[in-house]
């Protein structure tokens, strides 16, 4: 009986990221790599994880860690928000997703840009960056402890809506 792929590509782990984990092929795209690279994560497969860095990048890369991360979180899904190329003819590519996880019971998201490039034919992740929360605005001004209630009251903020 065959399973759903992690990455939730919707095919069976058989046909989608099972041949690149179990070094029976290679990814042709960066989207294919960036999916295996995932479900590997939620295998705790940290030699594909690490085989697939790109040999010449340069950020470090905590084994130990990064281990104790995958096998300590709850996979719950993977969402691709964004790529450019990337392709089987393409040398580079950028994707944006969100990995969905849970750890000690606490819903988390890693939401990154990540950078593929290619190096003597195969595709390699490179580099990430994490995407940050935009920064909140408020519409209206913020009304201070002792100002008086916005609704109209007459008490103090802290003493009437704010309490």
């Amino acid at each position: 009986m065959s399973k759903a792929c992690p990455c939730q590509s919707g095919k069976n782990y058989e046909e989608c990221c099972g041949p690149f984990i179990e070094k029976k092929e290679f990814p042709k795209t960066a989207e294919e790599l960036m999916r295996s690279r995932y479900t590997a994560f939620t295998l705790a497969d940290i030699d594909y994880i690490n085989e697939t860095r790109h040999p010449q990048s340069e950020n470090d890369f905590d084994e130990k860690a990064t281990l104790k991360w995958a096998k300590e979180s709850k996979w719950l899904g993977f969402e691709l928000v964004n790529k450019s190329n990337g392709g089987e003819n393409d040398e580079g590519g950028k994707i944006e997703f969100i990995a969905k996880y849970t750890v000690d019971g606490k819903k988390q998201d890693h939401h990154e840009v990540a950078l593929f490039q290619k190096y003597e034919g195969r595709w390699y992740f490179m580099d990430g960056d994490f995407v940050k929360n935009p920064t909140f605005v408020r519409e209206t001004p913020k009304v201070g402890r002792n100002e008086p209630c916005p609704c109209g009251s007459g008490k103090k903020y802290k003493k009437c809506c704010g309490a």
